[in-house]
């Protein structure tokens, strides 16, 4: 039996999205562009599943982008952006790799990237944000929650310094959206990185919110599809599944943030009276609710996440998208940890699925496996 706690790198499809999606992979596979009837049917799927989409980000339906998942929406964002080769882009030194790969594509071209500092917690320096910004600046991208500590950041604060300068500010809210409240127009948000396998739907789509008037490059050329913008056949499955899961993620927003928080707690609770020697990585005050990353002194993460595994249970020693790299988290170095606390450091992430018992049970055997590999 699997005791999944890594739902930070990808989360269980639930059980209505999949049944949702099983007439685009079987009876209704028509290719949305086609003109009959079987075509003209996949484009009002794919039309509702944007207007499910819009509606968990309040924005208008034809500012959504379907893309293949977060990494391209997050590349179309900061590479489609339109400026001239000594433009500036701001970012910050804990952002998911797709955006920090991106910014250094951007760099050998010509453009010149400012990567901000976090404090301890993890959160932007807002004064130190502004110092950044210069006339040259065309794009501040800073993430919504970090996908390794949770940290939230200011959003709405930022979105206000971006717009006092006229400059596009854009967010990856992959691992924000569906676990926190998101308001596009109120929050200020141009531009919006989404991923449909993080919120209980299928993997393989996402999308890119872009408020109408921000001009940007398409990223594949070919075809007509998404307005112009995004060349392929659509993901038409994927894309109904995406909606499906935006829309019970709305709907159930309250009693999934509520859930989440009383279930990390409890871990945190339970771990704390069991272990010894531990840190908690992160603002406790700003953060996801079902996200926990704690250092455990003395012992290596890697080893102790294999060594959970021989349990069953699954967790993480970082992003998903870097597990195998040796070297230490990034964020963790950006928020001050020595390379000895950032190899130590365990990242538990919680869903719906997961109950008390399960929690007494991965309790049980960390505070096991850590011993053993202390001693």
């Amino acid at each position: 039996m699997i005791f999944y706690f890594d739902n930070a790198a990808t989360t269980k499809i639930k059980p209505e999205v999949l049944e949702e999606m099983m007439p685009y992979l079987t009876e209704d596979y028509g290719n949305p562009s086609s003109l009959y009837t079987p075509g003209r049917k996949a484009r009002r799927a794919i039309e509702q599943a944007r207007e499910r989409v819009a509606d968990l980000i309040n924005c208008n339906k034809n500012e959504i982008y379907f893309t293949s998942g977060g990494s391209e929406s997050d590349n179309t964002a900061i590479k489609g952006i339109f400026g001239p080769n000594d433009s500036q882009i701001v970012t910050t030194k804990i952002e998911h790799h797709a955006i920090l790969e991106s910014c250094k594509a951007m760099e050998k071209q010509g453009f010149e990237v400012t990567y901000l500092n976090v404090d301890k917690n993890g959160i932007v320096d807002l004064e130190e944000l502004k110092q950044a910004i210069s006339d040259k600046t065309i794009l501040i991208s800073i993430m919504f929650a970090n996908n390794e500590i949770g940290t939230i950041q200011p959003i709405e604060e930022i979105a206000r310094i971006a717009h006092s300068k006229n400059i596009i500010f854009h967010t990856d809210a992959v691992q924000a959206i569906g676990n926190v409240p998101i308001d596009v127009q109120k929050m200020g948000i141009d531009m919006l990185s989404m991923s449909s396998h993080k919120i209980n739907g299928p993997k393989g789509v996402g999308a890119l919110y872009v408020k109408n008037g921000i001009e940007f490059e398409k990223f594949i050329n070919g075809g007509h599809q998404e307005k112009n913008k995004r060349a392929g056949t659509e993901n038409l499955a994927g894309i109904v599944g995406f909606g499906k899961a935006c829309e019970i993620a709305k709907q159930n927003m309250e009693h999934h943030i509520k859930y989440l928080e009383n279930i990390r707690n409890y871990f945190m609770q339970e771990v704390s009276k069991s272990i010894e020697n531990i840190e908690i990585n992160g603002s406790m005050e700003h953060r996801l609710p079902g996200n926990i990353n704690i250092s455990f002194k003395g012992i290596d993460s890697t080893a102790l996440v294999l060594e959970l595994d021989k349990k069953g249970i699954c967790t993480s020693s970082g992003s998903a998208c870097n597990s195998s790299e040796a070297e230490p988290s990034h964020v963790l170095k950006a928020i001050g940890l020595d390379d000895e606390t950032a190899k130590s450091a365990l990242r538990v992430t919680f869903s719906e699925f997961n109950t008390k018992a399960q929690v007494d049970y991965l309790v049980n055997n960390l505070k096991y496996c850590v011993e053993h590999l202390r001693n």
